[in-house]
């Protein structure tokens, strides 16, 4: 059978996912009576939970007796690994563009990738239902955006389909015909995109994507380059440096059937499969006949900008509310995270009974802790801190390009706010329907934890997308958070009364009950400093009676502290403690006499 091998690339929200749903279901890969939920390809807890894919995973269909292998990738800047690693397994691209918004800096990164690897894309601009569509300039823009990016004369020679996946029609006009549905696209890709390259000698895969089967263990999954391969072939694994990793009998071949994994007895050149029975192969390593004995070269991927401090929870409620807890266990699970993530680097840290882990941003290491805890890990992490370099002498940190798209209204709060966080604003225009778009280059250090306060200059409509730029001078130091917080003086349940009294001092951050110790965090102070609270005094109760009735307590709602805004809302000396049930914010050095030990030996620093 012929085979294409296709990804579909784009920015968030583009519609990616829908439209694998659309080609899977007019290609005939369900039964017509089959239950299939949305956006069936994010497929595990936090996808769903948050509309977004994650990992990049691969799909199957048939259609005019030609197999076509998709690969739907997610579209966050921080899951950029994801998409730069899969471009060597595939032969073309669908880049997927808003017909509202136009090209948005992921879009620029995958593009530029793609466009890197040789591939000529086929541009899809989707969404043209959309009331304020706009696809005639948006197709402008991404000219524009491939000029702009060096394309080749044939890459710049891309064909065009307009369409809503939603709707589930693809045309070569953006008024239709409607009736075709996925036909025109299918057909696109039969034409445009070329079979694979196959090359000849024995049987050799670069390992792309790899996952943990609970029955068949580690799986491996990649594009055959030469030969073919059968279950219980004797195969060795090289690492990127040729030198052998291990050598070992492929017990499964696995193929991508619709959303089913099917085995095959024999898989050829060309063909993406996944291979099981290899304990030690991992991302990047060639899987190969035992007379091969050079490894297949594997992409370079771009490196990461922040890192945290993953740490053992020592706090006194440690060991109450998950199963994982000791060192080992953490740093075991982040090593193995390590393998199959290429955009995420582990190494020992300096402190005892801890790792530093670096990534692409907030959300990609957010989205690690969350799945960790739910898998009963107890940790406590450190603020994100940006990954600095020195070169000729000159300290250069991480630039963002940000793009967000806000009402007009609010523009001037944001640039104000962004220009204290020492970003330039290199572009301002309008984008239709009383909106704006503002480009700003930003340190990835002023980025953090902005997010929260742009949805509150912009009453909520404010959208922001980053992209890596590169690298510049520092620009000195920036205002961090500028109030204090309240901390707790001992151990105990929170008293309703108590944290009553205390509400002049500031916002609470818990609710009454909730358990607490000596250095945690319990709200924020209205003025700069640290203040110790005594959370757990009760009201002083005497047998005089009196004619004034005693005041009902009435609480303000306390501060809920998601993850991701307890990463961004810490300072250098503080932690969040991470649990399968809590997240709880406390003091690096729980004792206060410890504390005021590090602030001094802080001072003497800086001094």
């Amino acid at each position: 059978m012929q085979l294409r091998n296709i990804a579909i690339i784009a920015h968030v929200d583009h519609g990616k996912t829908t439209l694998v749903d659309r080609l899977l279901q007019q290609s005939g890969s369900f039964r017509d009576n089959q239950r299939v939920a949305e956006r069936a390809m994010d497929s595990n807890d936090l996808e769903r939970e948050r509309g977004i894919t994650i990992l990049a995973k691969v799909t199957s269909i048939v259609w005019d007796d030609v197999r076509i292998n998709i690969v739907d990738t997610p579209g966050h800047a921080d899951f950029g690994g994801e998409v730069e690693r899969i471009l060597n397994m595939v032969d073309g691209a669908l880049v997927l563009v808003d017909a509202a918004e136009g090209p948005l800096p992921q879009t620029k990164f995958v593009v530029s990738k793609a466009l890197k690897m040789g591939l000529k894309p086929i541009v899809v601009i989707n969404k043209v239902d959309r009331a304020d569509a706009r696809p005639i300039e948006v197709v402008n823009e991404v000219f524009d955006l491939f000029a702009a990016l060096d394309a080749s004369e044939a890459q710049l020679d891309f064909p065009i389909l307009y369409g809503s996946a939603k709707e589930g029609w693809m045309a070569a006009g953006p008024d239709g015909p409607k009736d075709r549905g996925m036909r025109p696209l299918f057909e696109l890709v039969l034409h445009h995109v070329a079979p694979p390259a196959i090359e000849d000698g024995p049987f050799s895969l670069l390992g792309t994507i790899l996952e943990a089967n609970p029955y068949l263990g580690r799986v491996v999954t990649g594009r055959i380059t030469s030969g073919t391969v059968a279950p219980n072939d004797t195969v060795k694994v090289l690492d990127h440096d040729g030198r052998l990793v291990e050598q070992g009998r492929v017990s499964k071949v696995l193929a991508f059937r619709g959303l089913e994994r099917v085995a095959l007895d024999e898989a050829v050149a060309g063909d993406i499969v996944s291979i099981a029975g290899l304990p030690n192969a991992t991302v990047a390593h060639t899987i190969c006949a035992p007379e091969v004995e050079l490894p297949l070269p594997a992409q370079p991927i771009d490196p990461p900008t922040l890192s945290m401090t993953f740490r053992v929870n020592d706090s006194p409620l440690a060991g109450t509310e998950g199963t994982k807890v000791t060192g080992r266990m953490i740093r075991d699970r982040l090593l193995r995270e390590a393998e199959g993530n290429v955009a995420l680097r582990v190494t020992e840290s300096d402190e005892r009974d801890s790792m530093e882990v670096a990534g692409r941003g907030e959300l990609q290491l957010g989205i690690l802790i969350e799945t960790m805890r739910r898998e009963g890990f107890e940790l406590s992490v450190s603020r994100p801190k940006v990954l600095l370099k020195r070169e000729n002498g000159a300290l250069l940190e991480p630039i963002e390009e940000v793009v967000i798209d806000l009402d007009e209204e609010h523009a001037g709060a944001v640039v104000q706010k962004l220009s204290e966080r020492k970003a330039d604003l290199v572009e301002m225009k309008p984008s239709g329907g009383g909106r704006q778009r503002l480009v700003f280059y930003a340190p990835t250090r002023g980025l953090i934890g902005y997010q929260g306060e742009l949805l509150t200059d912009t009453r909520g409509t404010g959208i922001m997308n980053r992209l890596f730029h590169g690298y510049a001078p520092h620009k000195g130091p920036i205002q961090g958070r500028r109030n204090g917080v309240l901390i707790s003086t001992d151990m105990g349940d929170a008293v309703a009364y108590a944290l009553w009294n205390l509400e002049d001092r500031g916002p609470m951050m818990i609710e009454p009950g909730t358990r607490v110790y000596r250095g945690m965090i319990v709200g924020e102070h209205t003025r700069g400093n640290d203040l110790e609270v005594n959370v757990l005094k009760g009201k002083k109760l005497t047998n005089i009676r009196t004619t004034s009735k005693d005041e009902a307590v009435r609480l303000t709602p306390p501060i809920r502290m998601v993850l991701e805004r307890a990463l961004a809302y810490i300072e250098d000396d503080e932690l969040v403690e991470v649990t399968p049930k809590s997240i709880r914010l406390r003091k690096r050095h729980l004792d206060p006499n410890e504390r005021k030990k590090a602030e001094r030996q802080r001072a003497e620093e800086v001094a």
